[in-house]
């Protein structure tokens, strides 16, 4: 199931807010701060990336997609 249109906005909108906070940061605050705030908008990009991936595997496993890696030749 894929993030619903208004997560994904909201997740964007913040992913932002955070990016801009860290442009301000990297001038002003101490390394630990910046390193948080980066910390932070890599979760949230992980969080986009995996539901994509849970999206393939179940695609897959419904027998939607192949195999987006190709052929092993296992199943022959």
């Amino acid at each position: 199931m894929a993030l619903s249109q208004s997560v994904e906005n909201s997740l964007k909108e913040a992913s932002s807010s955070l990016r801009n906070a860290l442009a301000f940061a990297a001038r002003q605050e101490r390394s630990h701060t910046c390193q948080h705030i980066a910390k932070l908008l890599n979760e949230i990009d992980l969080i986009q990336r995996t539901d994509e991936m849970f999206d393939t595997l179940d695609s897959m496993k419904d027998g939607g997609n192949s195999n987006p890696f190709g052929k092993f030749g296992f199943d022959e």
